[in-house]
């Protein structure tokens, strides 16, 4: 028997053992069978890919959020979010009727607390955002807790440093993280200088070479900032000088994003949050302090609005972000605006949207006309199809990128956040999306999108439906791959 002979029924054999690997461990079919084909008719490629970006560690929990390790503690802690959270539905109920069992499921599957008494801004772009956070930042006193997936080392992200560096001195407690993959070379640089004046900073899911496969896959893609326990931000907006628009630069792409300025009990979940992966990556027992818990200030009933934090990731046990997107359709009555810089949705998204149209709802959604990933462009692309045979509008931002990742339902429900429609988001990374249960924030954000679609172009169903055969191709092939993507 000749070398090569040997070699070829080793390699059957360790396919054959790859594609079994695939079908017990991927849940989702359609991911299961493109890993197996693509292992297959991409003979050592599909194998490597499936080890770097397929292996499926959700049902191995990754850690516990568990930051009282007393049970009787824990149990007590439980009733009274859950007494809180009643009393705060009690107390909203006539404009809550509607997102009620949205509500719910997010109290029992994370035990996230509906909270009352916060004063929430919606922030466009880095130039509202920015100017903001380090106003919050240089008024704190306590501690300051940052965790993104993309810290670069830029202006903005030094002007950043430099106050958490001031705030360090001053005996303020200053705690970063920063996704390894998502931050550059730059970006760990200037986390060694904030390391070495008092800021404690760690990456999430330190990359190694050995440990590629294992982490690669699996990335922090939340934006959250607290301050004192009781300010917080969440949303699209990475520390970076792309979110902030250069009007006096013509050349530099218009960059169009959203976030959230949290003041009030809609924090603490962030904060438990927070604290969670600090313990994790930086190898820390936090527990959860009043220090970090404080008693919310009273606000102007006037301006106080209802929120509540939906997070998942390889962290929790079911894909709760999906859930909630998914609840929020079907509570629907009349409209519901998305807004996504990547759209790829798995069949259940599909499923809910195009039932929603055919059941009368009114549904726009906003992508952007070019996207940073061509495959990630082709294999969106792919799905607009049978959106538009199901009577959704489709519109393309055409003024830079929308990166925004929004979603408005019926003028009531506002949930702005990290989080993407596609797989990736709903599947792999760690992502966090705020839920305001509140009209005028509602309207705003609404208000928002209306905006952006004067600089959007809507795509005709009859000309979409008609283009070329070789351009479909393509995007149907990107969609095969796009349960990988």
């Amino acid at each position: 028997m000749t070398l090569l002979i040997i070699f070829e029924i080793l390699y059957v054999l360790v396919l054959i053992g790859v594609c079994l690997r695939i079908i017990l461990d991927t849940k989702d079919t359609t991911k299961s069978l493109a890993y197996v084909l693509f292992a297959i008719f991409v003979p050592v490629i599909g194998i490597l890919f499936y080890f770097i970006f397929g292996i499926n560690y959700r049902h191995r929990v990754m850690y516990k959020k568990k930051l009282i390790k007393d049970e009787k503690l824990a149990s007590e802690l439980k009733t009274k979010l859950l007494a809180y959270s009643k009393e705060t539905y009690l107390g909203n109920s006539t404009s809550m009727a509607q997102t009620r069992e949205l509500a719910y499921m997010l109290m029992h599957d994370l035990l996230s607390p509906l909270t009352s008494g916060n004063a929430v801004s919606i922030l466009r772009n880095g130039e509202e955002k920015f100017p903001e956070v380090l106003k919050a930042l240089r008024q704190a006193k306590h501690h300051i807790h940052l965790e993104y997936y993309i810290y670069e080392d830029d202006k903005i992200g030094n002007e950043i440093a430099e106050v958490l560096i001031q705030k360090a001195k001053q005996g303020v407690e200053v705690r970063v993280i920063y996704d390894d993959f998502g931050s550059g070379r730059g970006c760990k640089r200037l986390m060694e200088k904030l390391s070495k004046s008092g800021v404690e900073a760690h990456p999430f899911l330190k990359i190694y070479f050995v440990a590629l496969a294992n982490r690669i896959n699996y990335r922090n893609h939340r934006k959250i900032i607290v301050v004192d326990g009781r300010t917080s931000f969440v949303g699209g907006i990475n520390v970076s000088d792309h979110y902030i628009n250069d009007f006096s630069d013509p050349d530099k792409l218009y960059w169009r994003d959203t976030h959230l300025k949290i003041t009030g009990p809609g924090t603490f979940y962030l904060q438990f949050l927070f604290l969670c992966d600090w313990n994790f990556c930086a190898e820390q027992n936090l527990e959860a302090t009043e220090a970090f818990f404080p008693a919310p200030e009273t606000i102007d009933p006037e301006q106080s609005k209802v929120v509540q934090i939906a997070s998942s990731g390889p962290d929790s046990p079911t894909p709760t972000i999906l859930y909630s997107i998914l609840q929020a359709i079907n509570l629907a009555q009349k409209e519901i605006l998305i807004t996504s810089p990547y759209f790829i949705p798995d069949e259940s998204l599909m499923n809910a949207l195009i039932i929603g149209s055919h059941s009368g709802i009114k549904i726009k959604l906003l992508v952007p006309l070019n996207s940073d990933s061509k495959v990630v462009k082709f294999a969106s692309r792919a799905y607009y199809a049978p959106l538009l045979k199901s009577g959704i509008e489709i519109y393309q931002y055409e003024k830079g990128f929308i990166h925004s990742k929004t979603m408005v339902v019926d003028s009531a429900l506002a949930i702005v956040g990290t989080a993407n429609m596609d797989i990736r988001s709903f599947d792999l990374n760690f992502e966090v999306n705020a839920i305001v249960y509140d009209q005028s924030t509602a309207l705003e954000l609404r208000a928002q999108f209306e905006d952006d679609l004067k600089v959007s172009l809507q795509i005709d169903k009859t000309q979409w439906l008609a283009r070329g055969k070789g351009v479909q191709l393509v995007e149907n092939t990107a969609r095969l791959i796009s349960p990988l993507l």
